[in-house]
């Protein structure tokens, strides 16, 4: 089943409505100034946390034999403009406005959504998650807690490189 985009707020998106989520994360930072959701990406990836490139080839290496796509971790490659069906890395752009990046990967054990808004100097990270099978739950039990400990890390890198730029 193919899930579409369900609009939790007027700028903040999810696979579903949270009760029909297998895991859902919302996580704010206040900035020195506001930011289009495309300049947050690009602040919040263009210096990958430590650690980022290992994780994604131990994820890879476990993941493949079960037909999960490489997907090799973040290019660190800035985007000067997306339109929605174009790749950023392994993620696939579907809604993108100055305020709300909306980006996918599915694949037959999970689908994800990360949605990145910009509501004046409040910058948000949500991301969503639809498991479809058993190598999906078991997929999301370590990335569960370090998904939220990652994106805790990367608003704090965003909060402290705009507050450089202000």
């Amino acid at each position: 089943m193919q899930y579409q985009p369900h609009d939790l707020e007027n700028h903040v998106q999810t696979l579903a409505p949270i009760s029909e989520l297998d895991y859902f994360d919302s996580q704010s930072v206040e900035l020195a100034k506001p930011s289009t959701a495309l300049a947050a990406w690009n602040t919040a990836m263009q210096n990958p946390l430590p650690m980022m490139g290992l994780a994604f080839k131990i994820r890879d290496a476990i993941s493949a034999p079960f037909g999960v796509e490489r997907i090799g971790g973040f290019s660190a490659q800035r985007q000067n403009s997306v339109k929605v069906g174009d790749k950023i890395d392994f993620f696939l752009v579907e809604h993108v406005s100055d305020e709300t990046l909306t980006l996918t990967a599915r694949d037959t054990h999970l689908d994800v959504m990360t949605c990145i808004s910009c509501i004046g100097k409040t910058t948000s990270i949500t991301s969503s998650v639809i498991v479809h099978n058993l190598f999906g739950r078991l997929y999301m039990l370590p990335v569960s807690i370090a998904h939220k400990v990652i994106v805790r890390s990367t608003l704090k890198r965003l909060r402290s490189a705009s507050a450089k730029n202000a």
